[in-house]
């Protein structure tokens, strides 16, 4: 053990400290040096750990932004010290947010970094401050955030290494920011109560003081109020108000007496207490003959008083307490550091207690502040967000922001590649994955567990539902009409009973989606009409008429205006404002000037020519035998920007042999709309280049202006 220069080596070590931190400020204005000071303090009066100690944690905070300066340490101050220099700030580089946030595999990264078990015990009285000044040194947006740290990764290490009544604190003090309203209803139940259990306690131990004096043991006594976060894991254990807890108040005989006689001696007295109240044998815990797996001695006894009054009792002696207080520190503190050999002793039950954590560390009893019915997650910046038990990445992402759900293709959790349905844990980081093709599924909704979640997704859905509905819909009337099929109710019944839909937007959306196929609709209604006709109906003779004039163009009285791409003698134009199509259903309106003029019954315009001008309007079909015709069409399509898109447009194009007369794109906030005018023989040609229009990936709609 280097053992030179240790009368000044603290005052050295803080002078270093004082030169390269000097102009530092804390979140409160106060000088940085005041929470390193703060920190030395706590390892030195509250873990009691020696000069070596308390030297590492001013050279620690004045090397930590300047690694060269860590090779002159070690000159300086000795390779055992640089050891633990070292360790300290490579902790200091771990971003909580990057790791899970669990105490066993925090410790293990802590040890990994500890080649001294010191460093450890040092990193808490680090956080103990930290937690101690949090409100009043650092940002609101930072308060739940070291919380939730403290109670998950500190406070268990301070349980493991028999810290108690420094996990005590850092419980305490997480609690408060956490569940800030039931910390002040625990505390304002004690503080009202306070003078009526100092006067209890008074009446329970005036007639043990003269038994206790009679049998001749020195004692102490301590009352202890118990920790509003043990009062409220007790509340939520137990399912009763604070007022039901009757353990609040614990009594503690604190004995003095020989090594030799301690156990014999904290017996004597829990026969003293038992013979004048009332034991409660279900309550008893003897950890004497057997102790904690960290150290701890102590026999606890809960009794009855006369008033029924329910009451803690802790017996034990004075080295028992400062274990109790201190925990493995505590073993050197109290026999004094006088040689190597007692330090190696030290060092290695703190190495053996951190490899080998007791049981009830590893069972996490103590960290359960979060309610058991919800997780506590983490994005990568640091947002804690709390969700129900059983979340899902998926539900995390709507956490984020209702988009970032409904384009979640997955996530990284803990920096793991993650599947929108993984469970997370309480203390997972995570970060979502999108993608601007992503479009939620009905699937999502058999794992997902949120309300908002659910909601979101049910509301999309729905919205989607609609939007295929609408389209089905248009694309089946007009192909009813195309095929002078009757479009009543009626037919539409036999349909959804034939393909087995009860819904009839489901019926719809179905064949928007192409799960039915209109070549399965037209057969289906052709079988239907042959099924009809027992016998061929003889011709009359307005339809020979009319077959005898197919190659003639005539119209009249109660007839058909019959047009096709010859125009024929008869003077007509096909309307600009909707640019009908050989296929299409349309009329003719009679103008003033430019003889007929042919509209698609869908025109924009329709309803109010119909209604205002009901003498202008003549019937109007199209010739069947066109062989061809060339008309013009305006196609408007929607869509996220992607590169490559107007590529792929002109691809299809190609691919069905058409020609693009004409295009225009204009772009707003993330997505494209653009107007072609494009050549085509038939409605047919129209109904099969919006297909293979909205197969395009990155294609929200294309639709016919």
């Amino acid at each position: 053990m280097n053992t030179q220069g240790n009368s000044n080596m603290t005052t050295r070590a803080k002078a270093f400290a004082q030169e390269k931190l000097d102009s530092l400020k804390r979140g409160n204005g106060q000088p940085f040096m005041t929470h390193v000071d703060a920190v030395a303090q706590i390892v030195e009066n509250e873990i009691g750990l020696p000069r070596e100690a308390i030297a590492t944690v001013y050279l620690h905070e004045a090397s930590r932004k300047d690694p060269v300066l860590l090779d002159q340490i070690g000159r300086d101050f000795g390779n055992e010290i640089g050891m633990m220099v070292t360790g300290l700030n490579k902790i200091s580089t771990i971003n909580p947010t990057d790791t899970r946030l669990q105490a066993d595999n925090y410790r293990k990264l802590i040890i990994s970094y500890s080649a001294d078990p010191r460093v450890t015990l040092i990193k808490l009285a680090d956080r103990l401050e930290v937690m101690r000044s949090l409100t009043e040194c650092f940002p609101r947006s930072e308060h739940i955030k070291k919380a939730t740290e403290t109670l998950m990764l500190y406070a268990p290490l301070a349980h493991q290494l028999g810290l108690y009544r420094i996990k005590s604190e850092l419980e305490d003090l997480s609690f408060k920011i956490i569940q800030p309203e039931d910390y002040r209803l625990i505390t304002n139940n004690i503080r009202a109560t306070e003078i009526e259990r100092k006067a209890r306690i008074t009446r329970f131990v005036k007639p043990l003081e003269k038994e206790l004096k009679t049998a001749g043991i020195q004692y102490e006594l301590k009352s202890r109020t118990k920790a509003t976060y043990s009062i409220w894991r007790k509340m939520q254990a137990q399912q009763v108000d604070v007022d039901e807890v009757y353990d609040i108040l614990a009594i503690r005989f604190i004995i003095d007496t020989p090594p030799e006689k301690e156990k014999e001696v904290c017996w004597q007295v829990y026969s003293l207490v038992t013979q004048i109240y009332e034991p409660i044998p279900e309550r008893m815990r003897d950890w004497i003959t057997v102790p904690k797996a960290s150290g701890y001695e102590s026999l606890h006894i809960t009794v009855r008083t006369p008033d029924q009054w329910v009451v803690e009792v802790q017996i034990r002696s004075r080295r028992m307490d400062m274990v109790a207080e201190y925990g493995v520190a505590a073993h050197w503190a109290y026999k004094g550091m006088r040689n190597e050999e007692v330090l190696n002793e030290w060092l290695g039950n703190v190495r053996k207690r951190l490899q080998n954590p007791a049981e009830e560390f590893r069972s996490g009893e103590d960290t359960d502040l979060f309610k058991p019915n919800e997780v506590y997650v983490f994005t990568p910046a640091g947002d804690l967000k709390r969700l129900p038990a059983g979340s899902t990445v998926l539900d995390f992402a709507f956490e984020v922001h209702t988009n970032v759900g409904l384009k979640c293709t997955g996530g990284r959790v803990n920096g793991k590649m993650s599947q929108v349905r993984d469970i997370l844990s309480t203390g997972d980081v995570v970060e979502i994955l999108t993608s601007k093709n992503q479009k939620p599924s009905r699937d999502w909704l058999n794992f997902v567990v949120s309300g908002k979640a659910k909601n979101k997704i049910r509301q999309k859905l729905r919205e989607e539902a609609g939007i295929q509905d609408a389209a089905g819909r248009e694309i089946l009337e007009r192909r009813l009409k195309n095929w002078k099929a009757d479009t009543t109710p009626d037919t539409i019944a036999r349909l959804m009973k034939k393909f087995k839909i009860k819904q009839i937007s489901d019926f719809y959306a179905a064949i928007a989606r192409e799960d039915i196929s209109l070549q399965e609709i037209k057969s289906f209604l052709t079988q239907e009409e042959s099924v009809k006709e027992d016998k061929p109906a003889k011709p009359s003779s307005e339809t020979l008429a009319a077959e005898k004039e197919e190659d003639h163009t005539r119209y009249g009285e109660g007839d058909y205006l019959v047009i096709d791409d010859s125009f024929g003698r008869i003077k007509y134009k096909l309307a600009k404002c909707c640019n009908p199509v050989i296929g299409d259903p349309v009329f003719g309106f009679v103008s003033i000037k430019e003889g007929i003029k042919i509209h698609r019954m869908s025109c924009p315009n329709a309803a109010r020519l119909m209604e205002q001008y009901p003498y202008r309007i003549q019937k109007v079909r199209w010739r069947n035998t066109v062989a061809s015709a060339v008309f013009q069409v305006g196609i408007r399509v929607t869509a996220y920007e992607e590169i490559g898109l107007a590529g792929e447009i002109g691809d299809v194009m190609r691919n069905l042999s058409l020609n693009m007369r004409s295009y225009t794109f204009t772009g707003h906030g993330g997505k494209i709309v653009g107007r072609l005018q494009v050549a085509v023989n038939s409605n047919k040609q129209v109904d099969l280049l919006l297909f293979h229009l909205r197969k395009i990936k990155g294609i929200i709609r294309a639709v016919r202006e």
